[in-house]
Formats: C-alpha cells, structure tokens, sequence
C-alpha cells in the first residue's frame, strides 16, 4: 500500500506547510527552499509521479521499486541517489530493510522498504534547528545517515552481549551441538551486519572528499562525523568476527579435548576388564591337561589373581589421570 508519510517545504530552514505531490515542483522554486518528501514503500505510479515532478532518473527510479540493493552512491546530472541499509533488533533476531534517497538542489525524497523505525525524529530534530536546516537537501541528508547508522549501535550491543554468554557455555558448561549452532548463528548474523555497514565506508568519504554543489562544504564536517561512526561499526564488526571465530575455535577444541578424556576413561576400563576376560578365556578353553584345574586353591587364587591385577591397573589408570 502506497504511503506518503510527509510532503513539506522548507524556507531559509523554516517549514512553510504541506504540499501535495502535484504541485511540490513549482512550490521547490525560489532561493533557500526546498521540500522534503517521505515514502513508505510507493508503488510504481506514485513513485513514477514524483519522478516526472523532479526528473528523477530512470536507474535510480527503479532501483528505488525493487528495493533489493546494497549500499551505494550514485550521482546523475545535478543530483545524487543514495541506498541505505536499515536494521533494527526484533524478538533478539536483526531485521534489515532498505531506504532510498534522492537528493537534488531543491528537493529530498526519500524511500522506505521493509524493517524500519520512522524518520518523524529525524524531521523533529532537523525542524527544531532552523539554521541547520537552512543548509538546505544536504544537512537532510546527513540526518538521515546519521540516524541510519546510529541505528546499528544497539544492535551490536545486543551480539556482544550473545557472544558473552557464548563464551561463558563454551568455557563453563558442558558441550552440546546447541552451542555450536548458536555461534554459526550469531556468525551469520554478524556477516549480515557487514554487508550492510561496509559499503558506507565508501559512501561517507565519497561524501567528505566529494567536490559536488549539492554538499556545501561547511556541511562536509557533519558527513565526517557519520563517517567515524562508521568506521567505529565497522571496527567493533570486525573485533567480534574475530572473538567469535576464536570461540568457534575454542569450542571445537574443548569438544575434541572431551571427546579425547572420554576415549581415555573407555580404553583405561577396557585394559582393566581385558585381564580377567583373558584369564577366563584361558581356563574356558577346556584341556584335558591343566594341573592346576585339581588343585584344591586353584580357583581362589586365580580369583585373587584377577583381583589384584584388575586393581593394581585401576591404580595405575587413576594415578594417571586416566580414570
């Protein structure tokens, strides 16, 4: 169902109203205005609308429909289409969706699909500092990134948190298969987070270093600003890629280390049954000639034989660690 969330002009960083998509061209004309259009996930002919208002390109346009792109920038004529990865934590599990947005000298547009908070606080934050806002489609543009990415935040903390408990099963319970899937989960998981976190790497310095009319340079520092942030995501991605592939590894390890002291209890038990089995096995073989078999403490001291044995090597095993 297609949705206009809002449609609005801005003055000299002021809001002057609500405009409908009709007339958002002829309402953007004029020095220090621009308008500011939120979607939720438009159908073709809204988004075709909006297009023929603003002369969007057909690439962007479409890549804008289907929804399903990495994290990019792109610049076409006068203007740059940028898509974003939006994630947000959902019952423990991340969920990620996309936004689009053009960015042009008179006008912001942008997209929504899938899983994603509002942007009310964003357009709250940037209508509450009109001389911010006065910087015109750019600073709208940062706050969107911005907002974007300090979305990704608290989700690492959540899969910091899961690897620690992580590590406490590794280290201080007993090893199951469970653990194990509960770590390729948080593994692909994390992988999921740096596909969507990576590729903004190169988005915010193209944005920093780019020499384009549409960035003014005094709003490149607030682009910098999301860049460290980032970079920090990045970064922490990263540390737990590595800590978890340790923990992996850890677990793998210990598993084997238990698996190994469970072969020694069993071959241990073994050599100590193999004794009086052999002994056994002698006297049940059945020959005629055996002068022992008529001998009156023939059989006590075979007993006690098997006995002695059975505990001098359980001795031996334990003392060994092998018990």
């Amino acid at each position: 169902m297609s949705v206009v969330v809002n449609s609005v002009a801005y003055a000299n960083g002021r809001k002057l109203g609500d405009v409908p998509i009709a007339d958002v061209s002829e309402v953007a004309k004029g020095p220090n205005r621009f308008v500011w259009i939120g979607l939720h996930e438009p159908d073709a002919a809204l988004l075709r609308q909006v297009q023929a208002e603003f002369g969007l390109h057909d690439l962007a346009v479409e890549d804008a429909l289907r929804a399903h792109q990495r994290p990019k920038l792109e610049r076409y004529g006068d203007s740059i289409f940028v898509v974003l990865r939006t994630a947000r934590c959902v019952d423990g599990r991340v969920e990620f969706g996309e936004t689009e947005i053009f960015v042009g000298p008179h006008y912001v547009v942008s997209v929504r699909h899938g899983s994603s908070l509002s942007y009310a606080e964003v357009r709250g934050r940037c209508e509450a500092t009109p001389p911010l806002l006065a910087k015109g489609p750019a600073f709208v543009l940062y706050a969107l990134m911005d907002f974007v990415v300090d979305q990704y935040f608290p989700i690492v903390d959540t899969l910091e948190d899961e690897l620690e408990a992580l590590e406490e099963d590794v280290f201080g319970r007993t090893f199951n298969r469970e653990t194990t899937t509960r770590i390729y989960r948080l593994k692909r998981g994390l992988v999921d987070v740096k596909r969507a976190i990576s590729p903004l790497v190169d988005v915010c310095n193209r944005l920093t270093r780019w020499d384009n009319e549409l960035i003014p340079d005094d709003v490149r520092a607030y682009f910098r600003d999301v860049y460290d942030h980032v970079i920090r995501i990045n970064e922490l991605v990263d540390t737990l890629r590595e800590l978890l592939t340790t923990a992996l590894e850890a677990n793998l390890s210990l598993i084997a280390v238990s698996q190994n002291e469970d072969m020694k209890r069993l071959a241990g038990w073994a050599a100590i049954i193999a004794v009086p089995t052999m002994i056994a096995g002698i006297y049940g073989m059945n020959f005629r000639f055996m002068p022992e078999l008529e001998w009156r403490w023939a059989y006590p001291v075979v007993m006690g034989v098997m006995l002695g044995l059975c505990g001098f090597l359980y001795y031996k095993f334990k003392q060994s660690g092998w018990l």
